[in-house]
């Protein structure tokens, strides 16, 4: 059975964030939180928090054992861009684009 979570509007580029979520796919819930809980990235701490997120879903909607869960999908989508505007040289304009993201990490019982 799959049981899924997902974090909405994460401040932070969904391309940054697939290079952590590429790393995920097979492990185990347990191994997961342990290695990104050592990865140098900050954004490591905000997938690491869908993560439990999507075991404690496994646990608590569907009684299923957390230490037999594995993730099976990890992936990143776009979000919503807020685009702002800054001064640069010569009296011209140069945009400035905040990039949000999606995040989906999908758990399955081995």
């Amino acid at each position: 059975m799959e049981v899924s979570a997902t974090a909405k509007y994460l401040p932070v580029s969904a391309r940054k964030v697939r290079l952590v979520l590429d790393q995920l796919p097979g492990k185990r819930v347990d191994e997961a939180i342990t290695m990104l809980r050592f990865l140098p990235t900050p954004h490591a701490r905000i997938v690491e928090k869908v993560v439990k997120s999507a075991a404690s879903n496994a646990e608590n909607n569907y009684a299923l054992d957390i230490d037999a869960l594995r993730i099976k999908r990890a992936y990143a989508g776009e979000s919503r861009t807020v685009k702002r505007f800054k001064a640069k040289a010569r009296g011209r304009v140069g945009p400035i684009l905040h990039r949000t993201s999606h995040v989906t990490v999908v758990v399955e019982e081995q």
